[in-house]
């Protein structure tokens, strides 16, 4: 018997909340049913953004982020079943994200952050709701992070062949997929975090380099390149994970020099993005015989471009041509998530997240 699931996913980049309505077989084999791309206002964004960044957190602040990120998701749930024309009633579970504003699974207490109150998700849209799904993998000793490698495996794996799926959010992250149902994933840093920061601090009417506008007009910056590769994240050992936290403008501003023009600081990063994660491709086991992509950074073409050319002779393409359009799998990797909550199935890998053990992944509000 199939059930509907509402996935809401929002990144680092926090233009957007993506929210997917996905009917899930028994088998857990999920079918997209309606998307939809929801904004997040431009001050509740900026809220959220300097959150993410401070060390002077309010109580009140926090707890008022809380209450409307949840609003806005709550809108964005029944702005979707309204497309959809699927009443409330009809769907099992929302799997909420949730909004990250802090994730430390390195630090001497190890913990990650998603705002979003659950409660006031279900009360405003009559859905019991899913959610608190990175916090377990870190208390089983996990980085939380990425979370997608299990769906990714889930729908593309393919016997006897190594791939590679990509997702290019603000932070790139690799899942590999070798022979015999082996299993890699991590992040590899940044995809296009400090690309949008960058041009956002240029230029205030602009939240991304759309197709690599500003990029394509400048020069790679080879001594920042160099500085930027001496991150010490990049020679960290999988399993890995990374955020807003470690790369943002407090951490790329010092490294400017006045001479730099924001073209060649643009086209810099981009190129940082493609360096290093395919140095992490090339590293994986075997090298993948074919590269997929998702996530919002397939619509930059000189991004991927620049990706390409690295790998070779691999071959390149987005997850579309396995049957899923590269923009939804993350948000459907959650509705997959609430799904395995839901029937009680583990969600993380230990070989990707490190984790002690397999463990369920999520808490759950009821509406009523």
């Amino acid at each position: 018997m199939s059930e509907l699931y509402v996935g809401l996913m929002s990144g680092t980049s926090m233009d957007a909340t993506d929210a997917v309505l996905v009917q899930i077989d028994a088998d857990g084999k999920p079918a997209l049913h309606t998307s939809l791309s929801f904004p997040i206002p431009i001050e509740l964004r900026n809220r959220l953004l300097q959150l993410s960044v401070s060390d002077q957190w309010r109580a009140d602040e926090f707890a008022e982020l809380d209450v409307l990120f949840s609003e806005h998701s709550a809108v964005a749930v029944n702005e979707l079943l309204s497309k959809a024309q699927v009443p409330a009633g009809n769907v099992t579970a929302i799997a909420s994200h949730g909004q990250t504003v802090r994730h430390k699974p390195g630090h001497r207490s190890p913990y990650t952050l998603q705002l979003g109150d659950p409660s006031r998700l279900a009360f405003n849209t009559q859905i019991d709701v899913i959610h608190d799904f990175r916090r377990k993998d870190v208390a089983a000793g996990g980085q939380g992070a990425p979370l997608v490698p299990a769906f990714h495996r889930h729908i593309f794996a393919q016997r006897e062949k190594s791939v590679a799926i990509v997702n290019l959010g603000g932070i790139a992250n690799i899942t590999w997929l070798g022979p015999q149902q082996q299993l890699l994933g991590f992040d590899t840093g940044p995809a296009n975090t400090l690309m949008d920061q960058w041009i956002q601090h240029c230029n205030a009417n602009k939240s991304y380099d759309e197709n690599g506008h500003l990029a394509s007009q400048g020069k790679v910056i080879e001594e920042l390149l160099n500085v930027l590769l001496q991150h010490p994240f990049f020679s960290r050992k999988a399993p890995k994970s990374t955020g807003r936290e470690e790369f943002n403008l407090a951490y790329l501003e010092p490294l400017l020099k006045a001479n730099y023009t924001p073209e060649d600081v643009q086209r810099t990063l981009l190129a940082l993005t493609a360096e290093t994660l395919s140095n992490e491709i090339n590293g994986l086991p075997t090298k993948p015989e074919q590269v997929y992509f998702c996530g919002g950074g397939t619509n930059n073409e000189l991004l991927i471009t620049e990706i390409t050319q690295r790998l070779g002779s691999t071959i390149c393409g987005t997850t579309q041509e396995l049957g899923v359009d590269p923009q939804w799998v993350e948000a459907m990797a959650f509705a997959w998530l609430g799904w395995c909550y839901e029937h009680k199935r583990p969600g993380n890998h230990p070989a990707v997240t490190g984790a002690a053990a397999p463990v369920v992944l999520g808490s759950k509000t009821l509406f009523a």
